[in-house]
C-alpha cells in the first residue's frame, strides 16, 4: 500500500469517527426529543458535539490510534476507541454539569454510547468490504479445511487477513456431528470426514488442509490415501511442538510427509525437574556424533549444564555436532573428546580428568544385518564397551547414568537385541552395586537418524529404485529424534536405580507405508520389491518381553520394567548369561582368567 493510500485511509477513519459524534446527536435528538429542543439546548448540544469531535481527533492522534497502532476493526483497536470515548464523555459530562444548569443527562450517558456504535459500525463495514474484495480476487488455491477447531479457526483468520494468501477457503469439514451448522468466520461446515472427496468435488477444492494438530496416524493415512485417489493436494498444519506458542502460521503449513505417519501425540515434559538434574552439572554424552547423541547434546545444552562433554570415536561426526552446537569447529577444548569406548583405560582417564556427574550413554553399533554378520563387533562395542563406560563412571562417582537401549532388547532374537539386553542388565547391576541412579531407556526406531530406513529408501529412490522392503506386513515403532530425546531426559528424572524405562512409541507403522509415502513425495514411479525377513529380524517388534510386566511411572508415555542383574565377572566368565557366546564367535574364557580380570 502506497503512502498516499495509507494517508487517505487514516484520514477517512478520523473523519468517520468525528462524524459519528454528529450522527449520535442526530439519533439522540430524534429518538429522545424528536428534534424539538430549545435554542439553549441546541447550543449546548452542538457545543458538546464540537468539543467531542475535537477531543476525539486529538486523543486518537496522541494515542496513535489513527497512526496504525492496531489493525482496523480488531479487538485491540475497538477497545482503545472505547477508552477514548469513555474519557471524552467523563470530561465533557463534568464540564457540562458544572457550567450549564440545563445540561441534559442524555448527552452525557446516551450520546457516547451511540457514538461508539457508529464508529464500530464503520469499521465493520470496512472489514466486510475488504474481506469480500480479497475473496473476489481468488488468488489462492481453493482449499477445503479438515478440522473446525481452534487450529482451523486460526487458519481461517490468517488466510482472511493475509494480503497474498496461498489458499482461499471454500468450506470446512469436521467429524463432529454437532458442528453440522457451524460457520467458522463465515465459512460453512459442509460435511463430515467421510464426505471429504464429495465435498471437495462439489466445492471445487484443489487442496485439503488438515487442521488437526493431534491427529492420529490412522486418520492421517486415511485422509492422505483419499486425497491421492481424488487428485487432491494434502497440506497439514504442523503439530503443536513445531509451532511457536501453539499458534498456526501460514508459512509453517507444509505438504504431508512421512513424519506425519507417526501421529501427533503431545509430549509434555517437566522442564523444571529436568533442569534441576542437569543445570550447573558436568554432563557427558557418549556417541555424541550420532543422531541420538547429538540431539541429546543439543537439548542438554539448553538446560544450562556447567560443562557439556562430547565423546565419540568418529572425529568427523564429533566435529559436526560441535559445529551445530556453537558454530565452533576448532575442536581445541576439553569438552570434545576423541575416544573409543572399547578402550577401558582411555575411557577411565577421561572420567577421572573431567569428572562428569551425569552420563548419557548413546554410543553403540546398531545396524542389525551388519551385526548378524559380525557379531563379535557388536559384543565388543555394545557389551564390553558399555561395561567399560559403566565401570569408569562408577569409579569416578557419576551420580546419574542413562543407558540408551532399544526395543529389540525385548524378547531379543538378534545380535543387536541380545547385546543391548546385556547392557541393560549390566546397568541394573551397577545401580544395585552403587545405589545410584543408573538406568536404561528403551525405545524403537528413530525417524531420520543416520543410517535409518529413511536414508536407505531415499537413496534407492534417488537411484530410480527399486525400493526394497523385507515383508509387506512388517511393522516397526518410530519416533522423531527430538521426541525420543525429550522423553529420554524426562525418563532420567523419574527413573529409579536399575529401572529399564520403556518409551511409548505410539502405534507401529507398516514399513511399506513409509516407503510408499517417500515415493509419493519424490513424484517418481518407483517399484517396491519384497526381499524377505533377514536373519534375527522380527515381523513385529515388541516393547516388553513376555516375562516383563510394565508398571506406571510419573509420566503417561513412560513405563517401567525390571531386568535381572548381570554381574560383570559372570559376563566375562561366560556363565549364567542368557546368551550363547559361541554365536558371537567368542570362546568363553576360563573362570580363573575372569576372576583376575574382575579383580583388575
Amino acid at each position: 500500500m502506497s503512502r498516499s493510500q495509507i494517508v487517505a485511509r487514516r484520514s477517512l477513519m478520523i473523519g468517520w469517527d468525528a462524524v459519528s459524534w454528529l450522527l449520535a446527536l442526530v439519533g439522540f435528538t430524534l429518538v429522545r426529543h424528536e428534534f424539538t429542543l430549545s435554542e439553549r439546548m441546541w447550543a449546548i448540544s452542538l457545543s458538546y458535539v464540537a468539543a467531542a469531535m475535537v477531543l476525539q481527533v486529538i486523543a486518537g492522534l496522541y494515542t496513535h490510534l489513527y497512526l496504525g497502532r492496531s489493525k482496523v476493526g480488531s479487538f485491540a483497536e475497538v477497545s482503545a476507541l472505547a477508552q477514548i470515548v469513555l474519557g471524552i464523555s467523563i470530561v465533557l459530562g463534568v464540564v457540562g454539569f458544572l457550567t450549564a444548569p440545563v445540561f441534559s443527562r442524555g448527552l452525557a450517558f446516551v450520546m457516547p454510547m451511540l457514538a461508539i456504535l457508529f464508529m464500530a459500525a464503520g469499521r465493520w463495514v470496512f472489514r466486510t468490504a475488504r474481506d469480500r474484495r480479497r475473496g473476489s480476487l481468488g488468488a489462492g488455491a481453493p482449499a477445503l479445511v479438515y478440522g473446525a477447531g481452534d487450529a482451523g479457526d486460526q487458519l481461517a483468520a490468517l488466510i482472511d487477513s493475509a494480503d497474498d494468501a496461498p489458499y482461499s477457503i471454500v468450506g470446512f469439514i469436521d467429524d463432529d456431528p454437532s458442528l453440522r451448522y457451524l460457520r467458522v468466520r463465515g465459512y460453512r461446515v459442509l460435511g463430515r470426514g467421510r464426505d471429504l472427496v464429495r465435498v471437495a468435488q462439489e466445492s471445487g477444492a484443489e487442496v485439503v488442509v488438515l487442521a488437526i494438530t493431534q491427529a492420529d496416524p490412522q486418520l492421517i493415512q486415511d485422509v492422505a490415501d483419499r486425497c491421492t485417489e481424488a487428485g487432491l493436494e494434502l497440506v497439514v498444519v504442523p503439530p503443536v511442538r513445531e509451532m511457536i506458542s501453539g499458534r498456526v502460521e501460514l508459512d509453517k503449513l507444509r505438504a504431508f510427509n512421512v513424519a506425519d505417519l507417526l501421529g501427533r501425540r503431545p509430549i509434555e515434559t517437566d522442564l523444571s525437574d529436568i533442569a534441576d538434574h542437569v543445570a550447573g552439572k558436568v554432563v557427558l554424552v557418549t556417541g555424541a556424533g550420532g543422531s541420538i547423541g547429538s540431539e541429546l547434546a543439543r537439548q542438554v545444552r539448553r538446560l544450562g549444564p556447567a560443562k557439556l562433554i562430547l565423546l565419540d570415536r568418529d572425529e568427523s561426526a564429533l566435529h559436526a555436532t560441535k559445529l551445530s552446537l556453537d558454530g565452533d569447529g576448532l575442536l581445541d577444548t576439553d569438552d570434545t573428546v576423541l575416544c573409543d569406548i572399547r578402550d577401558k583405560d582411555a575411557v577411565c582417564a577421561v572420567f577421572q580428568r573431567l569428572a562428569p556427574e551425569v552420563v548419557f550413554h548413546a554410543a553403540a553399533l546398531k545396524h542389525l544385518p551388519m551385526l548378524e554378520r559380525f557379531p563379535e563387533e557388536g559384543w565388543k562395542t555394545n557389551v564390553l564397551g558399555s561395561l567399560n563406560v559403566l565401570e569408569c563412571a562408577a569409579r569416578a562417582g557419576v551420580q546419574h547414568f542413562v543407558n540408551i537401549s532399544t526395543d529389540k532388547a525385548a524378547d531379543a532374537t538378534s545380535v543387536l537385541g541380545q547385546t543391548k539386553r546385556l547392557a541393560e542388565r549390566l546397568t541394573a547391576w551397577y545401580a544395585a552395586d552403587t545405589g545410584l541412579t543408573y538406568l536404561s531407556v528403551r525405545f524403537g526406531n528413530v525417524l531420520g537418524s543416520r543410517g535409518s530406513v529413511l536414508d536407505t529408501f531415499r537413496a534407492q529412490i534417488e537411484r530410480g529404485g527399486p525400493v526394497t522392503v523385507t515383508d509387506p506386513d512388517v511393522t516397526r515403532y518410530f519416533m522423531t529424534i527430538p521426541e525420543a530425546c525429550e522423553l529420554v531426559l524426562q525418563a532420567a528424572v523419574i527413573g529409579h536405580p536399575g529401572d529399564v524405562l520403556v518409551l511409548d512409541m505410539g502405534e507401529p507403522v507398516r514399513i511399506v507405508d513409509v516407503a510408499q509415502r517417500l515415493i509419493a513425495e519424490s513424484g517418481k514411479s518407483i517399484e517396491v520389491v519384497y526381499s524377505g525377513l533377514r536373519e534375527g529380524e522380527k515381523l513385529h517388534e515388541v516393547l516388553l518381553s513376555e516375562s516383563e510386566r510394565g508398571r506406571e511411572t510419573g509420566h503417561e508415555l513412560i513405563t517401567q520394567v525390571s531386568v535381572p542383574q548381570l554381574e560383570p565377572a559372570d559376563l566375562r566368565a561366560g556363565e549364567r548369561v542368557e546368551l550363547d557366546l559361541a554365536s558371537f564367535g567368542i570362546e568363553a574364557p576360563a573362570r580363573a582368567d575372569a576372576g583376575e580380570r574382575a579383580a583388575s
